[in-house]
């Protein structure tokens, strides 16, 4: 007796590991208990519990739409859904996509390895790589050629959103002054999540050439919240304290998610210098796209 009942003791355990954590094929491990964002390879997303998942298709419960099937070879992603995606409502909200940049900075927080965007701008684009865990490179230019610079930069999780990021920019004036060059190694701190944080950055920006160079320190304070499912206000500023009479640049905007992949913000610049505010007439108009 004592041998059959450990046996439905065991049988029962068994039963429930199954069914709580199934384990697919691929060796990723699903628990029936959590909830997931299943990414589509279009961008399309899809939250809620994973009901099965095997080596042909995923069927997933949302709340809205219900039980949906997904074949496998349309999805790019599954993961766990973090705590900034959840809305005020407990609904699942999807995090700012391009959260790691503003207008012309950036923050702490990290690309994904593997997640890759351009930032069209009107004067040129600007490409970001996710090449490995918490570690971007890109290169940005003008329609012309000029100047050419790459960025680097290694992000450090302090803290449950306290964010450290470690990076500099190299450039060049390519062909059209190749014995130009500017190096602006920086540091920044990131309070906050992909939904909505603050950053201060700080860096020493110097430009060189020919038996010349000259350089000062920059600062920088930014920000971005998302104040629906797809729009955000953000806020930028570029300040180099050090010059004479002193001079920052201040851009406040929105951004708008037009797609899962792709965003369009724009801005009005101000320029304070001599103790004035200088508005600046022309919008700061820039695209998003994941590549």
């Amino acid at each position: 007796m004592k041998t059959v009942k450990l046996f439905f003791i065991f049988l029962t355990v068994l039963l429930t590991n199954y069914v709580s954590a199934q384990n697919s094929d691929d060796g990723v491990k699903i628990d029936s208990a959590k909830i997931y964002v299943v990414i589509k390879n279009d961008g399309t997303e899809f939250a809620g519990k994973i009901l099965s998942y095997d080596a042909r298709e995923v069927l997933i419960e949302t709340d809205k739409l219900g039980q949906i099937i997904i074949p496998k070879h349309e999805i790019k992603e599954i993961r766990e859904l973090q705590p900034g995606e959840v809305g005020k409502g407990g609904e699942y909200e999807p995090v700012e996509v391009f959260a790691t940049r503003y207008f012309i900075t950036t923050n702490g927080l990290p690309i994904k390895k593997g997640e890759s965007y351009i930032q069209w701008n009107l004067y040129g684009p600007d490409f970001q790589f996710g090449i490995r865990k918490n570690f971007g490179l890109g290169i940005m230019t003008s329609w012309v050629g000029m100047p050419i610079i790459g960025s680097a930069k290694y992000s450090i999780e302090l803290d449950t959103n306290i964010n450290l990021a470690l990076g500099t920019l190299l450039g060049t004036g390519s062909w059209a002054k190749p014995d130009f060059g500017i190096a602006l190694p920086f540091v920044a701190f990131t309070f906050g999540n992909r939904r909505s944080n603050i950053t201060f950055s700080g860096g020493y920006g110097a430009v060189f050439g020919i038996g010349e160079s000259d350089g000062r320190a920059l600062l920088s304070v930014a920000g971005m919240t998302k104040v629906g499912k797809k729009v955000s206000l953000v806020f930028d500023s570029f300040i180099a304290p050090a010059t004479v009479d002193g001079f920052a640049l201040l851009i406040p905007g929105i951004r708008w998610q037009t797609e899962s992949n792709k965003a369009f913000q724009f801005g009005f610049g101000g320029l304070i210098t001599d103790g004035e505010l200088v508005p600046v007439p022309i919008p700061l108009v820039q695209w998003y796209r994941k590549l």
